[in-house]
């Protein structure tokens, strides 16, 4: 028993950056197929042919797994929008309403393809705030980018960029929050295009 254990050790230090992707893919797999809630760690080892106490030696808890699946999937929309924001040439409102788009069709196809994921976003949400306002703040800071630009080539008009970029980012939170698009798909709201059309407008210069 003793010999088993130090070698899954060994090999698991051996390879450590794919032990521990191997870990959270086989967990973000779980948490999308029977939900947080049912998924065990004992369930991932299992999954991975290791002893839990393998899985511990990477993450100290499942809340902790659970963090690094949401950034590693917050990350890949984040990256995404920033290509879009800082597309070379394009105006500036085609890049927001670029952004917003990807946004949308982004939460709205894994909420489609994986409807149990919302489980992962709420407790993201109660356990680990900080993850959730990291990524709150990142996005915020693409959209300002976005105004930024559109105020120096004089597109946009606004006295508070930062500001201006909080409130985009709540005006579309009906589009773009899991809870709200997982949750609550059929209340009432305007079409995304009525709703990216009315915050251009309210960005447009005065007598544009």
């Amino acid at each position: 028993m003793t010999i088993a254990v130090d070698l899954e050790r060994i090999q698991s230090d051996e390879s450590a950056p794919t032990t521990r992707c191997r870990i959270l893919a086989t967990a973000e797999r779980s948490f999308r197929e029977i939900g947080y809630q049912k998924t065990t760690v004992a369930d991932i080892a299992k999954t991975l042919k290791m002893s839990p106490a393998n899985v511990y030696r990477f993450f100290d808890s499942k809340k902790a797994i659970n963090e690094a699946v949401v950034e590693r999937l917050v990350g890949e929309v984040e990256a995404l929008i920033s290509t879009i924001a800082d597309a070379p040439g394009s105006r500036a409102a085609d890049r927001l309403t670029a952004v917003i788009g990807a946004l949308y069709r982004d939460t709205s196809e894994r909420c489609r393809a994986f409807p149990r994921m919302h489980e992962m976003i709420e407790a993201a949400m109660s356990e680990s705030w900080e993850v959730c306002r990291h990524h709150v703040d990142r996005i915020g800071a693409v959209f300002e980018r976005i105004v930024v630009d559109g105020v120096a080539r004089g597109e946009f008009e606004t006295d508070d960029p930062a500001g201006t970029a909080r409130c985009l980012h709540t005006a579309i939170a009906r589009y773009s929050h899991p809870l709200l698009v997982s949750q609550y798909p059929d209340a009432p709201m305007p079409d995304l295009d009525v709703m990216i059309a009315f915050l251009l407008r309210s960005l447009r210069p005065a007598g544009r």
